[in-house]
Formats: structure tokens, sequence, C-alpha cells
């Protein structure tokens, strides 16, 4: 095994431990270190760097925590196998996310390890989890935290190593995305159901725009629908239990308010599919079934979770809004 010789990025604002940490692990990460290549011993790499025998010490520790090198007597430092591992950080845990993230992990090859993660759409948790995963991985697949714009914090992620998931809007068009069509692809799908909705005297959108992360564009699409086929539209921000009415078609967000929707059809013994219709949105198995089978406007979370393996394999650029889809099932 030949010993590599090791550049240090001195990125503004990393400590020395830092800027180690991070300069090694990208070095893994592109390939200029490979599997079992010999790393400078402590003396030797705090002597050509300047940093501490201690700070040295404590990056190869980490390191090794990391499982990205290993160290042997006698032997010194080198590059562990099998090291490439992906960050992929969702907004929160649901049936369709699931979805997503089984298909990315079935698509990808045994070796590759993937942490999975959650922000929950809180910004400090957001910044924070970016933050302390630099340098750690080779792929990143992060769901943005708001459809308006990227946050700023994933600008510190190699563009080439980043997949922008489900919602933002990137402009400078370095970044990678597979995101959903949340306007004019849900009007379209309302306008292919359009024969089945009439049918009902008026539409309820169960949608908050401060209780749930859907873009607010679903408001004006929704509205625009009605008022062009005559019907008659309200939103209301949640369902409670018996307020259901008859002869109306219920577009629900949230799976807590389809939940509602269907107990209180059951509690008045009103069908479903006749006397009151039911819209959802993001498809899951359950809903395939639920009630006969629920209607969705849907993205397939499976394909998104193919589209992100592929990207974190090859490493190809790709900008891609995927398309949006009308489900029509009994419950409309």
């Amino acid at each position: 095994m030949t010993e590599k010789r090791i550049i240090i990025d001195d990125t503004a604002g990393q400590t020395k431990l830092q800027q180690l940490v991070h300069s090694i692990s990208e070095s893994i990460a592109n390939g200029t270190l490979k599997n079992g290549d010999m790393l400078p011993s402590v003396n030797q790499l705090s002597s050509e760097s300047g940093f501490s025998r201690d700070t040295v010490f404590k990056a190869y520790t980490i390191l090794k925590q990391r499982n990205l090198i290993e160290s042997a007597p006698t032997k010194g430092y080198f590059v562990a196998g099998d090291s490439f591992k992906v960050m992929m950080l969702l907004d929160d845990f649901s049936a369709f996310k699931e979805q997503l993230y089984q298909s990315f992990r079935q698509n990808l090859p045994d070796s590759y390890s993937v942490d999975l993660l959650f922000h929950h759409y809180n910004e400090e948790l957001f910044t924070q989890l970016i933050e302390n995963s630099l340098g750690r991985y080779s792929m990143y697949v992060v769901m943005n935290i708001d459809e308006a714009a990227i946050h700023p914090v994933l600008q510190k992620i190699d563009p080439n190593k980043l997949l922008i998931l489900d919602m933002g809007t990137p402009e400078d068009g370095k970044m990678n995305y597979l995101l959903q069509d949340f306007d004019q692809s849900l009007v379209n799908c309302l306008e292919e159901g359009s024969d089945r909705l009439k049918k009902y005297s008026g539409m309820v959108l169960v949608y908050d725009e401060n209780s749930t992360p859907h873009p607010s564009a679903i408001l004006p699409a929704v509205q625009g629908f009605c008022a062009k086929h005559s019907l008659e539209f309200k939103r209301i921000s949640q369902i409670k239990s018996g307020e259901i009415a008859s002869n109306t078609v219920y577009f629900v967000v949230r799976d807590s308010d389809l939940v509602t929707v269907i107990k209180t059809c059951r509690s008045k013994n009103l069908k479903l599919g006749e006397e009151v219709g039911v819209l959802s949105y993001n498809d899951t198995p359950m809903k395939q079934i639920v009630g006969g089978g629920i209607s969705v406007i849907s993205t397939d979370f499976e394909e998104m979770g193919r589209e992100a393996a592929e990207f974190v394999k090859n490493k190809q650029k790709i900008a891609k809004i995927l398309k949006t889809s009308l489900i029509l099932r009994d419950s409309m």
C-alpha cells in the first residue's frame, strides 16, 4: 500500500479539526483516496500540516468512528473498504415517504449505507443537521424545507453531490433536483376529473397553510376550478367530527382529516363516492383499499426513489419535474 499525501482544505469558518476531517472525507468520497490507501502517520501529518499531534489523532479517531478509515498495529492508518455513505434527509415520516425511502434503498447496491434523518420543517434542526453532515457523506439527498426557495445552508454542499427532492425553486442551474409540480399539474388533474367532480354541488378544500407545509398554490387552483365549473367552494382549516354535508366533495391534504371524513360518513350512513365524494393528496397503499379506494392526486413516490438512487449511483446531472397524476377510485 502506497502512502498518499493529504491536501488540507482550509475552508473559512472551520476549526483545524473540522478542516482535517472534511479534507480526508472529501478525498475518500471523490476517489482521490481509495480503498486500502495508506494515510500519513500522526507525526508525519502533524509535521506536514502544521496541526498539532492531538488534532491529527482526534481527526483520525473521528474518521474511524465514521467507518471511513481503519488502523492496524505496525501498519498505521488506511482507507476502509466500502465507505460510500449517503445522507437522506426527509421532512417527516409518513406512508408515502416510506414508499420513497424503500424504493431508494432497494435500488442502491448493498455496499451503500444510508443514514435516514427527518427535519420536521424545523429550520433550526434542518440547518443543524446539514451543518453536522458536511464532509461525512459521499452524496446527499435532501427534501427542501420550503417551496419558495432553496435553503441557503444547502449552498455549503458540493452541488454535484446534492439532490433536492419534492419542493423548492432552484434557479442557478447548478443544483440537481426531482420536484413535484404543485401548480399546473394540479389544475390539469382537477380538469381530468371534472365529470365526476361536477356530480356534486360543491367542493370543500380542507387546508390550512399554517398547519401543513403543502404549498399554498393549492388554494387558487381549487378556487379557480370551482368558479369555472359553477361549483360552490369553501375552504376550512380542519374537519370536525359530524361536519360532513351530503352532495359535497371533500378535498383533503392531511391523512388525519381523511380519517375524520371516512369515520363521519360511516356514522351518518352517508355513502362514500355517491352522497359524499373524497379526493386526497399523495397516494399510499392504504388509500388503494380503504373505503373501496380513495381517489388521489399524487406524484409517484416509488419513481422518485428510483430516480434518486440512479443519481446517487451514476452522479449524472438531473433536473426533473415529476408528473402529478389523478387516480380515480370509488370515493369519487
